[in-house]
């Protein structure tokens, strides 16, 4: 069965399903575009929402400059709207950050996704500075709390700050802390919260978020596209269950081996994944068996 398109959200593209999508790679290692376009146009009409290329999961620290501005270019044309696609522009420095904002802007994307600087544990000062230099390309920007890995907490009175200066008009929302939805919405009630990790779904919907930043529908989009619908309209009969069932393989999207689970789910259910470019390495013999046997379990409950 193939969904219909989900209506781009004009006003708000960040809004509903924006899958951070994982990026296939041909033997060599070198990058498929091909695939990659097919893989965008396949989730698209599979009930999601839009795409994030260039985000962790897309491998983005490992590309070249010319193929970091490729996977764009592929994303926007195969999503067949630009407002679907919300690139993520990271960087060590504003500057390159901005210059791949002004990319994105070039391409056609509707938004874009951005970090705090993280080559260093940065003050609010500098944090300020950073997301006004990158929003001042012209695209809205959502911000990306992950404080696990970046060291540099977007806190909600930092967020609520930034969205005052203008300069973000969204976060998704990483730090697994549930509580902070409620205090994001009292400090800065137009700034949109996202779901940023895929096993906080549930709670962070019921809590008020407009949207997900997705891991999982990489593989099964059509089984997180209903999940999704379900929590937004307050179906908890359809999406506690479901949620239950996906938790387990939810859970990696939130571990350091993220991008090899999700690409190995992709693989067992019928979609290129492959493999990942170094620094990444297979997964250990364990992970793997406890990836194939969470997804092979949700496969054979009919999910896909």
């Amino acid at each position: 069965m193939v969904h219909e398109q989900a209506p781009v959200h004009r006003d708000r593209p960040w809004r509903g399903i924006m899958v951070a999508t994982a990026l296939p790679l041909r033997d060599d290692g070198s990058v498929d575009h091909d695939a990659y376009a097919r893989h965008v146009a396949r989730l698209i009409a599979e009930g999601c929402d839009g795409v994030v290329p260039n985000g962790s999961l897309g491998e983005y620290q490992t590309l070249t400059d010319d193929e970091r501005a490729r996977v764009v270019r592929t994303a926007v044309e195969a999503a067949g709207d630009g407002a679907r696609v919300m690139p993520g522009v990271s960087a060590y420095g504003a500057a390159e950050a901005r210059r791949w904002a002004e990319q994105a802007a070039e391409a056609g994307a509707g938004s874009v996704l951005l970090l705090p600087p993280n080559a260093y544990r940065a003050d609010e000062a500098a944090v300020r500075d950073h997301f006004a230099s990158v929003a001042a390309a012209g695209l809205p920007v959502v911000a990306y709390n992950n404080p696990l890995d970046t060291k540099v907490d977007l806190t909600p009175g930092l967020l609520a700050r930034l969205h005052a200066d203008g300069s973000v008009v969204a976060v998704k929302e990483f730090s697994g802390d549930v509580r902070r939805a409620y205090e994001i919405a009292e400090l800065a009630p137009g700034l949109d919260l996202l779901a940023g990790a895929d096993d906080v779904l549930l709670e962070l919907v019921l809590a008020g978020a407009v949207g997900w930043v997705a891991g999982y529908p990489n593989a099964l989009p059509r089984t997180c596209a209903t999940l999704y619908r379900a929590a937004v309209a307050g179906d908890l009969d359809t999406a506690l269950p479901l949620y239950r069932s996906l938790h387990p393989l939810f859970r990696w999207d939130s571990k350091t081996e993220f991008v090899q689970a999700i690409k190995l789910s992709m693989d067992l259910a019928g979609h290129h994944g492959g493999a990942s470019r170094p620094p990444r390495l297979p997964l250990a013999p364990e992970q793997e068996a406890a990836v194939r046997a969470a997804t092979e379990k949700v496969l054979a409950e009919g999910h896909a």
